[in-house]
């Protein structure tokens, strides 16, 4: 008699659970162009021409942001009574804004129940942005990109236009009309730390123009291609990476060779290509010269904030080696054979399979390399 096997099924992964419930999402279904959709011109014009959507992409990051959103968010409404997660829509735009937070006299006119704990004192716009610790830095500094602006002008120009859209579950907030919006506040939260960093802008009327102008601009595109690429392209801008229409976008390259080939057409292409690089290395060799020196300088410089900046330092610790002598004697401990000729490699494996722990010392004389950390300083609550 033959006995089967059969082996069992592969584990389902958690990741596949979480991509379908993503993937129908109102956000992800939805086919009106959404003010989010705004971070590139020729992205919003293929969602307007219907274009397919061929590139899943990795969305690994933006799910997790938007479970982080979800918790944030619910907590938030529940301690606080902000209206979060709201829909704001005209003829053309769609969005789900993050927060709003009224006034007293615009809170008022709601029924008590829905009206918050604490007023603002303007009604205010708030957008959370999850970010990395690797880009943490530059957000702290530099605050929310041009297109992330433009975002929150658009939801807070669609408030004050034409109020909550008319739907189920907001129609007491779609009967306040039009709001008077005249703050717009980016809450970004480090994905890796929990830390958190608030920045705040008067709405401004001229830069809500000058957003809806952008939207003009790709309305007006006879064919997503009359419009602009916003970035660098597959391989070099995760937004690129993970488009929805990235193989259209960017088709036409030579199997092997980066899709940014294609935006070379004649050797006066490849002129502007090369004077761009140029440009760009005598930019860079400056700039390293610049560091350098500046590193050189700080060399005997204690940690602390000095000016709009925080100084800080990692390595210089003492270096370690395996330690030989020891090692022999674990293995004549463990009764294993010494090599005539001590092979540190080989011993270290054989200690590793045994599950036995690597004797290691301090080499003489040696520290690890002592690498600068420069952050923005920040003032301690």
């Amino acid at each position: 008699m033959t006995a089967t096997t059969t082996s069992a099924p592969a584990p389902l992964s958690i990741w596949d659970a979480a991509r379908a419930a993503d993937a129908r999402r109102p956000r992800s279904v939805q086919t009106q162009l959404g003010a989010s959709d705004t971070i590139c011109a020729r992205r919003a014009g293929y969602i307007l021409a219907g274009a397919e959507r061929t590139n899943p992409g990795d969305k690994r990051a933006a799910i997790l942001g938007t479970y982080i959103h979800q918790g944030l968010l619910e907590d938030a409404r529940r301690e606080y009574g902000w209206l979060v997660e709201r829909t704001v829509a005209d003829a053309t735009l769609r969005g789900h804004v993050d927060v709003v937070q009224l006034d007293a006299a615009t809170a008022a006119r709601l029924p008590k129940r829905h009206r918050p704990v604490r007023p603002a004192d303007v009604v205010t716009v708030e957008d959370v942005k999850t970010k990395s610790s690797r880009v943490w830095d530059r957000v702290v500094r530099y605050g929310p990109t041009a297109a992330e602006m433009r975002q929150v002008l658009l939801y807070a120009d669609l408030l004050r236009t034409v109020g909550f859209a008319d739907m189920p579950g907001q129609r007491y907030l779609h009967r306040l009309g039009p709001v008077d919006v005249q703050r717009i506040r980016f809450r970004f939260v480090c994905r890796d730390t929990g830390e958190e960093h608030v920045q705040e802008f008067a709405f401004d009327e001229w830069l809500a123009t000058e957003a809806r102008w952008w939207v003009d601009r790709v309305l007006e595109a006879d064919a997503p291609e009359q419009l602009r690429r916003d970035h660098e392209g597959p391989g070099l801008s995760v937004i690129c990476d993970n488009c929805a229409f990235m193989q259209t976008c960017w088709a036409g390259a030579a199997p092997g060779r980066p899709a940014q080939t294609i935006l070379v057409h004649d050797d006066e292409g490849r002129a502007r290509a090369l004077a761009d690089y140029v440009r760009a290395h005598e930019r860079f060799r400056e700039a390293k010269r610049v560091k350098e020196l500046a590193r050189a300088m700080l060399d005997d410089s204690p940690e602390g904030n000095y000016g709009e900046n925080h100084l800080g330092w990692s390595g210089g610790n003492d270096k370690e080696e395996t330690d030989v002598a020891a090692m022999v004697e674990e293995f004549e401990n463990a009764d294993l054979t010494v090599p005539m000729v001590p092979d540190t490699d080989a011993m270290v494996a054989i200690l590793r399979r045994a599950g036995m722990v690597v004797p290691r010392r301090k080499a003489a004389g040696q520290k690890t390399a002592r690498t600068i950390k420069v952050t923005r300083a920040r003032t301690r609550p």
